[in-house]
């Protein structure tokens, strides 16, 4: 999904120059597209006049290095301003997230966590023309990976589901609503009406569907949380605490870890992770199955907690 950004998103690797030229590049990138069958006048229209993007080139080799606590990281992205956003938001979109929840059991709380986060509810979704974003990337880091994604781009303008000027997004090539890379947009995007192509820029009913669907297809439970602040007793063992040490809810009751009012009822067994991002004396919270479903769209701790907790703060 997002490959940069504070939504604690799968950072890129440091910068490293190319080793060719850019035309040369390009002629083997277009050479690749033809050769999986994208018609010639789909690339040529998509990649003729392209030319390294320095505002892409800027923002790769220039991002900032800093580790971020959960309390300064959960301060920047969960902030009033987006939940008041988000309160608008749900009762504008209500009707329609109901159908998207009923058709996908995925609960309306974390599809407006993942919406928020992603691109403030569809306000924030980048301007780059996703293309020439990848190319440049695919060029300046020698990248395979966003070469095959720029390829996979063009299969979506051959196919007919938009042209090159729908594709804008982040300038990792992120696109859309739910901010998705080309590569999930052709396996995983959605039309919830069932007509015509998906489209997750301009339609707040396919790009929450298509957010759904993918969280679906990765194994959301539902009617289950994906996590919950909790307290816990002084002295934890943080040998036990991680989201790999998974036991059972019971286990941690009966180490003196308590559930706030208002939990969901859960049973004994239900296996459940204790998670201290900031050590002992911070926030602490218990995360289950779907945590880990929501670190599949965006492998972080932060991102997959912040998620859960936006969607809480605007439906509490």
């Amino acid at each position: 999904m997002m490959l940069a950004g504070l939504g604690g998103a799968l950072a890129l690797p440091k910068a490293s120059w190319a080793a060719q030229s850019f035309p040369a590049f390009l002629a083997q990138l277009q050479a690749r597209a033809r050769a999986e069958g994208i018609p010639a006048r789909v690339v040529e229209a998509s990649t003729a006049h392209l030319t390294p993007n320095q505002k892409v080139l800027k923002l790769d080799h220039h991002q900032p290095e800093f580790t971020l606590t959960w309390a300064k990281y959960s301060s920047i992205v969960l902030t009033q301003e987006r939940i008041g956003t988000g309160q608008k938001t749900y009762h504008a979109t209500q009707p329609l997230l109901a159908a998207v929840t009923s058709r996908y059991g995925v609960s309306s709380q974390i599809i407006l966590g993942i919406w928020g986060l992603e691109t403030n509810f569809g306000s924030n979704q980048g301007d780059f023309n996703v293309i020439d974003a990848l190319a440049t990337l695919s060029w300046d880091r020698q990248s395979r990976y966003f070469g095959n994604e720029a390829i996979d781009a063009m299969k979506i303008v051959a196919q007919g589901d938009a042209p090159v000027s729908r594709l804008l997004g982040s300038y990792a090539g992120a696109m859309g609503q739910p901010q998705f890379m080309p590569s999930t947009y052709l396996s995983t995007a959605v039309s919830f009406t069932g007509h015509g192509a998906p489209d997750i820029w301009h339609s707040n009913a396919d790009a929450l569907a298509s957010m759904a669907n993918y969280l679906a297809k990765a194994g959301w439970r539902s009617d289950e949380p994906s996590s919950e602040s909790v307290a816990v007793p002084h002295g934890v063992n943080l040998g036990e605490t991680g989201r790999k040490h998974v036991r059972t809810l019971g286990y941690w009751e009966r180490l003196g870890v308590q559930r706030l009012p208002g939990a969901v009822r859960l049973p004994d067994s239900m296996p459940a992770a204790l998670l201290l991002p900031d050590g002992p004396g911070g926030q602490a919270f218990l995360v289950y199955q779907n945590f880990s479903v929501i670190r599949r769209y965006n492998p972080s701790d932060y991102y997959a907690l912040a998620v859960g907790a936006l969607g809480r703060m605007i439906l509490a």
